[in-house]
């Protein structure tokens, strides 16, 4: 195949969403992602238990309420750089049910598998979400993640420290 040709066929690629997981520099890419439930366990006999497990991921606690998300994508390059796109990040669950309770989100990438959990992570400002739920998160983490991230976890979270979604890996170099 000639250079025209491969290069007509990447840009094909490209355009179905492909290329971006190939793209030189990226360190890690996800593609989707899962909304937080915040409890992962209730022990106990009968049908209503008095005590629960909560879900917590490498260290960081759940919020107190179910998140959905309906779509997410990230990349993280070799240089720390992060852009996130999400959309859809709602309450699941309780009075506010499909709103954003004005909350503002940051990311955060754990490369580790078991504890002490290293956090790489964006700004702590955050990023308002909008009123149907959409964000974008383009900054760089700190401190830089290593190169070789072996158990990757990115996490959004609201500004208190809680995580309310995950990202899926797509692509780890």
């Amino acid at each position: 195949m000639n250079f025209t040709r491969k290069l007509g066929a990447l840009a094909l690629l490209a355009g179905i969403g492909i290329a971006p997981a190939m793209a030189a520099g990226n360190l890690l890419v996800f593609d989707h992602g899962i909304g937080v439930i915040p409890v992962s366990s209730g022990p106990g006999p009968g049908g209503s238990a008095e005590t629960v497990n909560r879900n917590i991921v490498r260290g960081v606690q759940p919020p107190g309420n179910i998140w959905v998300i309906r779509e997410l994508k990230a990349s993280v390059k070799d240089d720390a750089r992060i852009r996130v796109d999400g959309r859809g990040l709602l309450l699941g669950g309780g009075n506010s049910i499909g709103g954003t309770a004005n909350q503002s989100v940051m990311a955060t990438l754990i490369c580790d598998a078991s504890a002490p959990f290293t956090q790489y992570s964006s700004s702590p400002i955050g990023v308002p979400l909008d009123a149907n739920g959409d964000f974008r998160i383009e900054d760089t983490l700190s401190p830089a993640p290593p190169a070789d991230c072996a158990s990757p976890v990115l996490l959004i979270r609201n500004l208190g420290g809680a995580w309310f979604a995950a990202g899926i890996v797509a692509h780890a170099n």
